[in-house]
């Protein structure tokens, strides 16, 4: 989530990344706040910034349980469809090519849920009898590579050295593949879940990549061809579920061999699931509109429909439709609370960053500007609207969430004073530790899990506030990946400039970097959720897929701050349904 990025559009960017270079260049890596903004003090630049206004508006309001309401009809069809679809499951043997590409073909297309103990069942299965299959289709890449992703998504610590039979001597991939597209596709996807010391893994991912890109105008199969496209653009290690289970629904109805019983099945549960999120979109934003962001608190980002497309990404299947509304808000308020930090003076901070500290639910901050009183009001009674949504035994919850977003408050504040010091560029080290808590993942990793029923015990929350390896990891690739996309549009020290400033490189040097670590943290995610797992699938499940949102809304700009660029997939996941 960095809903702490920031464009400035009034400034010029060539001239600031002007300055910025010349970090590298001083002594003391200390430059004044003037030399930065053109002469304009920093609470004027603070208090020009603009962001695009909502594009939806009230759009969203207009649905409700009557005009969206789900019939008898269409559940009866659902459940009937459903049992289809597991006595098809169940009837496809375990040691059969055809069962890999059945669960495949349902996890992709989103409809893994409702089926997880029968998948479960047959993956322990085809782990336990792994080096019997192993041996039998050896030779085949396309199957021993969609094999070992589907244990490896599992949990299953399988061994990449199967690949080693596609190597050389050398330990590179053979040329001879570079035809097999299917292969060469599987593997690519395959290899997104390495771990550290892996390297037959980052080879295939550099190897396939580049094939695929090579050989992808020789496709004729149009199926086959978006396949590649897609997962050049997103593999699915990195991608939404909701999203790329609607996008992938249109390549696999286009692929002749596709099981019509399945894709009749998932579009039903897809438009279904679909008008829950509806429901629950216009009762966010009724709630949102309270809070007149637009009037009384200008200077922030009214971004509701881009924040529940974010909480969706987190959890969107049914069961979850408490903890959705619950991190929706946290999201949308914590999205106010940093732009008041950009917006307001180190005084007004100061005092807001006490206030919150304390959580005085009577405190009013009437001495501040009336912007600053809304923001904390807002803070405080959303959190005390997530204490009544939870039941008398789960009221310790809140208790976490609320200590979390005190963190948060002190790192933006942290963040600020570098600011008013003389523009303060930190080492690496200094700017992480600062900058992994204000990327807001930290946060929203335990937020994600308020809502979540028995499904999360105390012991859960105690481990997920320690900052753990999946949940650091995951906070570097929403800091790193923001900086990456930000890097000549942000008035503040980036990852890409304290590198830089501490190891006297260049700034191309940097971001390479950067980009490293940000590969390293997917390993650390993708080890994290192999057995033995720290926490349970469900809740590691949450930071993946906090990782994945990200992923997203970074992979070519800042696309949560500007709501066009993400426009088309709120349509495609919360407006249009599936024909």
């Amino acid at each position: 989530m960095d809903i702490n990025h920031k464009n400035y559009q009034h400034l010029s960017l060539s001239y600031t990344y002007t300055c910025f270079q010349a970090y590298c260049n001083m002594e003391n890596y200390s430059l004044p706040v003037s030399a930065i903004t053109n002469g304009k003090s920093l609470d004027e630049i603070r208090k020009s910034a603009k962001y695009h206004p909502s594009i939806w508006g009230d759009f969203f309001l207009k649905y409700n349980s009557d005009n969206t309401k789900i019939s008898d009809v269409e559940q009866e069809e659902l459940a009937k469809q459903k049992e289809m679809v597991r006595k098809m499951l169940f009837q496809t043997p375990d040691d059969s090519t055809c069962k890999l590409e059945l669960i495949d073909a349902i996890q992709r297309l989103g409809v893994e849920y409702h089926f997880e103990k029968e998948i479960g069942e047959s993956l322990k299965y085809i782990h336990d009898n792994y080096k019997l299959q192993i041996s039998k289709d050896n030779d085949d890449l396309s199957i021993v590579a969609l094999r070992f992703r589907l244990l490896r998504q599992q949990g299953y610590n399988v061994p990449c050295d199967v690949f080693c039979k596609f190597t050389d001597d050398n330990g590179d991939y053979v040329a001879s593949l570079r035809n097999n597209i299917e292969g060469l596709l599987n593997l690519y996807e395959a290899a997104h879940l390495l771990k550290h010391d892996e390297e037959i893994l980052d080879k295939a991912i550099e190897f396939c990549s580049s094939h695929l890109q090579t050989e992808l105008h020789k496709v004729t199969d149009v199926s086959l061809s978006k396949r590649v496209k897609e997962a050049l653009k997103m593999p699915n290690r990195k991608a939404l579920t909701r999203l790329s289970a609607r996008k992938f629904m249109d390549v696999y109805e286009e692929d002749e061999w596709h099981n019509e019983t399945l894709l009749k099945f998932v579009k039903l549960d897809f438009n279904i699931v679909q008008k829950m999120h509806q429901i629950e979109l216009s009762d966010a934003t009724r709630w949102w509109k309270k809070f007149d962001v637009e009037n009384k608190m200008p200077y922030a980002r009214d971004r509701i429909a881009e924040c529940f497309l974010w909480s969706v990404g987190v959890l969107f299947e049914p069961c979850y439709a408490r903890a959705r509304k619950i991190l929706v808000k946290a999201l949308s308020i914590a999205s106010i609370v940093d732009d008041t930090y950009e917006y307001a003076t180190l005084d007004e901070l100061q005092i807001l960053t006490d206030t919150v500290e304390r959580w005085d639910v009577n405190e009013t901050l009437k001495d501040l500007p009336p912007c600053i009183q809304m923001c904390y009001r807002s803070l405080i009674d959303t959190y005390v609207d997530f204490e009544n949504e939870l039941e008398k035994d789960e009221s310790y919850r809140i208790q976490y969430a609320i200590q979390d977003m005190q963190k948060l408050g002190r790192a933006y504040f942290d963040e600020t004073k570098w600011l008013y010091n003389n523009f303060y560029v930190p080492t690496l080290d200094e700017y992480l530790k600062v900058a992994l808590i204000t990327s807001g993942y930290m946060m929203a990793s335990t937020t994600s899990l308020v809502g979540m029923s028995d499904q999360v015990s105390k012991k859960d929350f105690d481990w997920i506030v320690t900052e753990p390896l999946i949940v650091r990891a995951a906070s570097v690739i929403c800091r790193l990946t923001d900086d990456l996309v930000g890097d000549q549009f942000q008035q503040k020290p980036s990852s890409q400039i304290c590198y830089m400033k501490q190891y006297g490189v260049p700034h191309e040097e940097a971001r390479a970097q950067v980009k490293k670590r940000v590969r390293n943290a997917w390993k650390d995610i993708n080890q994290e959720c192999l057995e033995p797992r720290p926490a349970s699938v469900s809740i590691l499940m949450r930071v993946v897929n906090l990782a994945r949102v990200i992923n997203l809304l970074y992979s070519d700009a800042d696309c949560y701050t500007d709501p066009n660029k993400s426009k088309a997939w709120v349509k495609m996941v919360l407006i249009e349904p599936v024909v």
